[in-house]
């Protein structure tokens, strides 16, 4: 978890919140949780009493900070609330693509790694190691720790045995687009709502535009080259106010997940899931090429695609799943949970 703290600012960003007043008590350098944030043991320790840190993601955000310890009240489904320390990422430099859009107050740590807020309190035996979350397409939504979901409800399908230290990343996988075989296959996923778009891999992206491009083919739309929201937007007759007015000249998108040569787990994105509406009223491709951003062969599914679907990801099973759902609802749940 990072918030925008209060110690002077190298990069000052106004929060919609007031900065958070971080506690004195840091988490040092050769702790076990900062050492997880490194990639080998062996890393520098200029300021032994702290854990510096430094974050970026695919679409150029960074954060630079320190971890420490702070206590947290935290409810329970079961009526209990307790008050619980974990480390907290304090960021004092961010930087921002857009520097005048700065929506949000910090961000949750939600992956693998130790200092994700599940392994923290996987660690001191409160809830199992399982984060899900479920995000509205008309905003908000709902995230939870621990056993919530019916596990029979959701589309399963196992955390790729590659190392990914810190991601949540399902592999391989098959794309088809509109049911049918892209010959884009082995494709390796990694599950991010740090992002707000969904990125493929350079050869993967280019076979998804060559598709669309032919698909668009004698449909009222024509490419929107004077719109720079996203590289690949088209426009109508008149502009679009809402992304459902366009699905119906697009088809679903799959990602189809093998196990074991068995069953297949599928993916499903709909056009609202891959598309979004610019201010100028056209439509615009919400995947983008990964391989520009420095990100390889890995493939990354953002917010965009992962609306109004519940998603799970179950750290001590090492697997992923996911139904359609209504986020606006939060669930019931019979287990112990927050």
């Amino acid at each position: 978890m990072r918030l925008e703290a209060r110690p002077i600012l190298a990069n000052k960003i106004h929060t919609p919140h007031p900065l958070y007043r971080p506690s004195n008590d840091l988490v040092p350098c050769r702790h076990a949780l900062c050492a997880s944030l490194h990639l080998s043991d062996n890393y520098d320790c200029e300021v032994p009493h702290q854990c510096d840190y430094e974050v970026q993601y695919a679409d150029h955000y960074s954060s630079l900070g320190v971890l420490l310890h702070d206590v947290y009240t935290l409810n329970f489904t079961n009526g209990v609330q307790l008050k619980v320390r974990m480390a907290l990422g304090c960021g004092y430099d961010q930087i921002f693509p857009d520097p005048s859009h700065h929506p949000l107050d910090g961000m949750l740590g939600l992956g693998r790694g130790k200092t994700s807020l599940t392994s923290q309190l996987n660690s001191q035996g409160l809830v199992r190691n399982v984060i899900g979350h479920c995000l509205s397409a008309q905003g908000g939504g709902y995230i939870f720790f621990g056993d919530v979901y019916d596990s029979f409800r959701l589309t399963w399908t196992p955390m790729s045995s590659r190392d990914y230290k810190h991601y949540s990343v399902a592999g391989a996988a098959e794309l088809l687009f509109g049911g049918k075989k892209s010959g884009v296959g082995n494709l390796h996923a990694v599950f991010d709502t740090g992002s707000s778009y969904t990125y493929f891999n350079s050869y993967a992206y280019q076979v998804l535009i060559s598709w669309l491009k032919k698909e668009s083919g004698g449909k009222p739309l024509k490419e929107a080259h004077d719109d720079q929201t996203l590289p690949l937007c088209w426009r109508g007759r008149r502009p679009f106010r809402s992304i459902y007015e366009v699905r119906k000249y697009f088809k679903p998108i799959v990602l189809s997940f093998t196990s074991n040569g068995r069953s297949k787990a599928q993916f499903e994105m709909l056009p609202e899931a891959y598309l979004i509406v610019s201010n100028m009223g056209n439509v615009c491709l919400g995947i983008l090429n990964g391989s520009e951003v420095g990100m390889g062969d890995l493939n990354l599914i953002g917010d965009i695609s992962m609306l109004n679907k519940v998603m799970v990801f179950d750290n001590d099973k090492q697997l992923i799943g996911w139904a359609p759902a209504d986020c606006d609802q939060v669930p019931k749940s019979r287990d112990v949970s927050i």
